[in-house]
């Protein structure tokens, strides 16, 4: 039992980070709440049973979306459907969101100095910690509160829809656990937050992986997303695997508050990289390389790994498609040839890998304004050193870094699919990565129009992101207009094994890149420095 000293001030701290971080926690509860309420429309976008069986067909012949969905179990329901759409998908948000809540709660505090004042008053060293874990189980549990009854007034079965929320929730209380043990590890906020984000996206690929190639049970239950799948609500309605989530957020916390009492303030247990002993940074552009150093590597080895994971996916696909009653009927029509669906999923696997590309330009990008607002950057253009010089080449790395990730995934994927038979060679596979770099330029140069011309609404670089997911992604499901999906830039990479693939498509994305581009040179000159 934690001694009252230590957790001294809890509750009046924890009524402050409701009132300042809690509207912060409010959109993904929305976003969670509309991707399953959205759900409701199954009916209307697929009326007959024809239509549903279609949906279900083009599901099971696209691998690629049981990595992002997790398996369908029952697509002839609405919520079998929303099951599928949501379960995978709302757990990734609603963890998100409790990962940056305790990060800026804990951490980010300690970063900016503002804990260092809130323990100079009458506080206990654990109070922080323990306001911010408060904060977020309560926030999950009232995320699926809102979930499963708004899903419920819309028409989702009461049982099968309080699960799919009862998940979310578990799924974020976990991720909350592991928030809270990262932020002890990383030696600052950034560190802490990439921690707990790899360890999501590793169990989320790792998951959905897991399902696609029908792997043995004990794969799926060493995950803890795993086990929050086989909940399967709408098919077999389990609710004993949230006791295993609950169990598995008591450990965490017990870990974290463990080490929170051991280490030091305003360090974690991994210590940061001390600096050179001498000489220094010569030029804009290797600043902008220093800076953005440790999540270069970081980052690289997160695409050597997707490359390999999504080049053995590739090397089993037609296992996949063999396994599967729907894929073979499409197959016997004649509406389909192998070789077109493995294009089809390559497009799709390869269009996601450029999404995450994007994610790390987009952080090179707000860097910027961060060191901006710590006054980092005044005293250098105070030198000889230009605003176009400066800002060029952060956007010069930004645009680098991840067309260098996506020829280090497309080369691993390549190279598997290639040695694998399956009727794409491996200049095929690096083609169609190389003709998706434009689209993750666009998405990053929105963020460099952003950051240089309205850096008040920094939130707004990652809209290009949140766009391209969810219309290249999360569109089909929804059967939208293809005027609606071509605003994703993702929409317009051709498939380049189609001997009538149209290649004007990059052309035009290229163009808007080229605009984004010169906002953000020409905001960025005008405008003033470091003003909120």
């Amino acid at each position: 039992m934690m001694a009252a000293p230590a957790i001294a001030g809890s509750p009046q701290l924890l009524r402050a980070n409701v009132r300042y971080d809690g509207r912060m926690l409010a959109p993904w509860a929305l976003l969670t709440t509309l991707l399953s309420a959205s759900s409701m429309l199954y009916p209307l976008i697929f009326p007959s049973d024809q239509d549903k069986q279609a949906f279900a067909g083009a599901v099971g012949a696209n691998p690629a979306m049981a990595i992002i969905f997790g398996p369908a179990f029952d697509l002839s329901t609405t919520d079998g459907f929303n099951a599928w759409r949501s379960l995978a998908l709302g757990g990734l948000i609603a963890a998100l969101g409790v990962i940056f809540a305790i990060t800026r709660a804990t951490r980010a505090q300690e970063d900016s100095g503002q804990a260092e004042l809130l323990a100079s008053g009458v506080m206990g060293r654990a109070s922080r910690l323990l306001a911010a874990v408060w904060m977020c189980l309560v926030f999950a549990i009232v995320l699926g509160l809102l979930t499963g009854l708004v899903t419920v007034l819309l028409g989702g079965g009461w049982n099968a829809t309080m699960l799919l929320a009862a998940t979310m929730a578990a799924t974020a209380w976990m991720f909350t656990g592991v928030a809270a043990v990262t932020a002890q590890l990383g030696s600052d906020a950034r560190t802490a937050n990439s921690l707990a984000v790899a360890t999501l996206g590793v169990l989320f690929i790792g998951r959905g992986v897991s399902y696609a190639l029908d792997t043995p049970d004990w794969v799926i239950w060493i995950n803890p997303l795993g086990w929050m799948t086989e909940t399967k609500p709408a098919v077999d309605n389990n609710w004993w695997p949230l006791l295993l989530a609950v169990a598995l957020t008591v450990v965490l916390l017990a870990i974290a508050f463990i080490l929170q009492s051991r280490r030091e303030f305003g360090a974690g247990a991994i210590d940061p990289r001390p600096g050179p002993a001498s000489g220094k940074t010569r030029s804009t552009w290797r600043l902008a390389l220093r800076t953005n150093r440790g999540p270069f590597f970081s980052w690289a080895v997160a695409f050597v790994a997707l490359g390999f994971v999504f080049g053995y996916l590739a090397t089993s696909v037609n296992d996949i498609f063999g396994s599967d009653p729907a894929i073979q009927q499409i197959l016997a029509a004649g509406a389909a040839s192998p070789d077109d669906l493995v294009s089809a999923f390559l497009v799709t696997i390869l269009s996601m890998v450029g999404i995450l590309a994007s994610i790390p330009g987009v952080q090179t990008m707000l860097k910027v304004r961060s060191e901006e607002m710590e006054d980092r950057l005044e005293p250098l253009i105070a030198t000889a050193t230009t605003r176009p010089r400066y800002f060029l080449s952060n956007v010069l790395v930004a645009l680098g870094a991840p067309a260098i990730y996506m020829l280090i995934a497309g080369t691993l994927i390549g190279w598997l699919a290639g040695t694998a038979d399956i009727g794409v060679t491996f200049s095929d596979v690096l083609l169609q990565a190389t003709a998706t770099v434009p689209a993750v330029w666009t998405v990053i140069a929105l963020a460099v129009a952003v950051v240089g011309a309205r850096p008040q609404v920094s939130l707004a670089a990652w809209i290009g992101v949140l766009l391209s997911f969810g219309l290249t992604i999360l569109g089909p499901t929804f059967n939208l207009w293809d005027w609606v999906l071509a605003i994703s830039p993702f929409w317009h990479v051709p498939n380049v094994t189609d001997p009538n693939a149209d290649w004007w498509g990059l052309l035009w994305i290229s163009l808007v890149t080229i605009l984004f581009l010169v906002i953000g040179f020409a905001g960025f000159r005008r405008r003033d420095l470091a003003r909120q």
